[in-house]
């Protein structure tokens, strides 16, 4: 199937980006968002981002401004009724994703393909949600994925083969790394990563080493260009214990259970990087390490 047109659902951490990377490969996009407010920050954030890229000389600024000019912001579901693909980028909730699906599929054409960029939810349950299971997929972008090489294609049990010939196709034109992922939980990135995170979590409960001595560790003996709890708040600490719960639960073994001081840091209001706190405070030059006495 030709695209001419993308939607995305959610214009925050993630929808921004893949809005922003769907428009320089030179696709119109229609970006859509709850509130006017949350559809600004979201616009500024790939203002910033093309702004930045020509003043360190990666683009032009005619190139910038038509990147801009191929993105239509709105608040109104009935914008993406011409869109050849539909990208859900909303928050890790399934219910609101289910609902969000019902809206997006009576009023999407016919032909139109869904995608979920979701890191732990079930493919297929959201699939279930509309009346095209066969064209629908999942994109699993990274943070941020203006930067992160990596696309994860998941096919559910009801996605078809030109469906999931869409998505590799996507992330060629994209220039992103594609692989190939089943419909379970975490798919292959998250699977392995998210428990790599949380064991980081339970050894600086247990003493193993402090926040920046695990850190450290791993950078220089694993060659990882960033330490676990650095990743953790990159992440996002709240975004890493909702993935923790759905996996825990779906393959019910501890090591993907959430650790007391992931929850007391995420019952705490302290994210990481977005609230300015987590396993680092962010308040200063340079991110210190974090009392986790919370």
């Amino acid at each position: 199937m030709e695209i001419s047109k993308v939607g995305v659902v959610g214009c925050g951490l993630m929808g921004h980006g893949i809005a922003q990377i769907c428009a320089q490969a030179g696709w119109d996009v229609v970006v859509r968002e709850v509130s006017q407010e949350k559809l600004d920050g979201g616009i500024g954030k790939i203002e910033k981002q093309l702004a930045r890229a020509v003043e360190k000389g990666r683009a032009e600024q005619s190139d910038a401004d038509a990147v801009l000019g191929r993105i239509q912001p709105t608040l109104e579901y009935s914008d993406l009724a011409d869109c050849d693909l539909v990208i859900e980028a909303i928050t890790e909730d399934l219910g609101l994703k289910l609902e969000m699906w019902k809206q997006v599929d009576g009023v999407a054409k016919d032909g139109a393909t869904f995608a979920t960029n979701t890191s732990s939810l079930p493919v297929a349950e959201q699939a279930a949600a509309t009346s095209r299971p066969e064209r629908f997929l999942g994109l699993h972008f990274f943070n941020p994925a203006q930067v992160m090489p990596l696309l994860e294609v998941v096919r559910a049990d009801g996605t078809g083969d030109d469906a999931v010939q869409l998505g590799f196709e996507l992330g060629e034109k994209l220039g992103k790394t594609t692989v190939a992922a089943q419909d379970n939980r975490g798919f292959i990135v998250n699977r392995l990563l998210v428990p790599y995170m949380l064991d980081s979590i339970r050894a600086c409960e247990q003493g193993v080493g402090s926040i920046e001595d695990i850190d450290t560790g791993m950078k220089a003996g694993a060659s990882h260009p960033m330490g676990p709890l650095t990743l953790a708040d990159f992440v996002g600490l709240d975004t890493l214990a909702s993935i923790a719960d759905v996996m825990h639960e779906a393959y019910g073994e501890e090591r993907f259970a959430p650790p007391p001081t992931l929850s007391k840091l995420v019952d705490a209001g302290h994210y990481g990087r977005k609230s300015g706190r987590g396993f680092y405070d962010y308040s200063g030059e340079r991110p210190t390490p974090t009392d986790l006495g919370i």
